[in-house]
């Protein structure tokens, strides 16, 4: 996400550094770097224009305090601007009624049923109870789509008679009232292109319904047009926000900082990855922090607290105080990071991880582990110090992997227990002696 943005401004950074003061000379250099980084990462060309007008505005003549060198002083004006640019603050769902009925919109491709579950999961997690609703009849296979992503998330979904949308969103909102739902979620029809006949089912849908939020899903890889279409459903349908998908993909992310400008609406969400559990809230701070390489740690908090569970955390912690943990306990933190996404997504998410680019996360590796440790017996997983030759051949054969790495996982589980214990006596200073401290 904003690989080649971060990377250009950094550069324009470098521009100010040793400098005692902002002047016109070193502060146009850089604001021209930061404006041609904007323009390649796809940002509207007016939304660049009146950004670069406000920083060097801002920057010129302004005296770095003394604490700051100018580079941070140029670094914090643009944060702040960027901010400001993409919003400032979250904006959070509106619910207003009982059931609250919330519908997304969009066009063919961006996403909208996957995105559409993956709202109803986040909801569903604040303890909402929650509807989907299969309002595409046009798309082939699409309320198929909804009804296998709601059985995942052990979330129901309204299918009516599978023909009429507009009769199949009434009965969802009486269905809604039966079973004391609280939000229903409405997946709409989307086409290839903006028609006449499509705006005007969503505008039949929107009458009937008087949704508290009006959502429109958008595919950031799309660049200026997702900006242009965001405007069109905006002027026809007001709507009240938008959820970029695909920012996972997507190195420009021009969407995400011209939007907000262009139609005056907030981007809510950002999808991640594929998983269900791939939304993220839009918080523009945090969001421009990444921009500028300064990682997002408040994000990373939140990923851990909603996937680690506090009473195995609990345990955990006494078993790595004495360092006597097992294969299982590996296995099963090696589960729990991966609910929280991607290695490289949370990497991403840390403070300098630009400066880590090139540090290569294999996913798969971390797959082979698994397959190895599952091919152990209980009685291996809890004493490794039992497995010998014939026994290492057994597991490699079970997981399908060299027998190299059998012996290379097993020799990295021995030096990670030497050193939670070295460091549990001696403290941080038991790191020293091994290659990875």
């Amino acid at each position: 996400m904003f690989e080649n943005l971060q990377e250009k401004i950094a550069r324009a950074m470098k521009t100010l550094k040793g400098q005692g003061k902002i002047s016109q000379k070193n502060i146009t250099d850089a604001v021209q770097m930061v404006k041609m980084s904007l323009l390649e990462a796809d940002v509207n060309y007016k939304v660049v224009k009146d950004f670069i007008q406000v920083v060097k505005e801002k920057a010129l003549g302004s005296e770095v305090l003394d604490s700051l060198t100018p580079d941070q002083q140029f670094i914090k004006i643009i944060n702040l601007e960027l901010q400001q640019l993409m919003g400032e603050k979250n904006e959070k769902l509106d619910f207003v009624r009982k059931p609250s009925a919330i519908m997304l919109v969009g066009l063919q491709g961006s996403g909208k049923t996957t995105t559409s579950a993956k709202l109803a999961h986040w909801i569903k997690r604040s303890g909402r109870k929650v509807m989907l609703v299969a309002a595409d009849v046009y798309r082939p296979a699409a309320i198929e789509q909804l009804e296998t992503l709601g059985r995942s998330i052990d979330v129901p979904v309204c299918t009516g008679d599978r023909k009429k949308p507009l009769q199949i969103v009434s009965q969802s909102m009486k269905e809604a009232i039966k079973t004391n739902t609280d939000v229903v979620l409405i997946d709409t029809a989307g086409r290839l292109h903006i028609d006449e006949m499509m705006m005007n089912e969503l505008c039949a849908i929107q009458q009937q319904v008087n949704p508290d939020e009006v959502l429109m899903v958008l595919d950031a890889m799309i660049g200026q047009d997702a900006v242009q279409s965001a405007k069109t459903f905006n002027d026809h349908l007001g709507v009240s926000g938008y959820v970029l998908t695909k920012m996972d993909g997507d190195t420009r992310g021009g969407v995400a900082l011209s939007i907000r400008k262009v139609t005056g609406k907030p981007i809510k969400f950002i999808g991640t990855s594929e998983k269900t559990d791939g939304l993220e809230p839009f918080f523009p701070d945090r969001m421009a922090s990444r921009i500028l390489g300064m990682g997002d740690m408040i994000s990373l908090i939140e990923k851990l607290e909603m996937t680690m569970d506090e009473e195995k955390a609990k345990k955990m912690e006494k078993k790595f105080r004495k360092a006597e943990f097992s294969f299982d306990d590996f296995l099963d933190q090696l589960r729990q990071i991966r609910k929280m996404g991607s290695f490289a997504s949370l990497l991403e998410m840390l403070p300098g991880a630009s400066k880590l680019k090139d540090v290569q996360m294999d996913e798969n590796r971390i797959r082979h582990v698994e397959a190895l440790i599952q091919s152990m017996t209980p009685a291996e997983r809890s004493n490794p110090r039992v497995i010998n030759y014939s026994r290492k051949k057994r597991i490699a054969l079970g997981s399908g992997r060299p027998l190299s790495e059998v012996s290379r996982l097993l020799d990295q589980f021995d030096q990670m227990k030497k050193m939670v214990k070295r460091i549990n006596q001696t403290g941080a200073k038991g790191m020293k002696g091994f290659p990875f401290g």
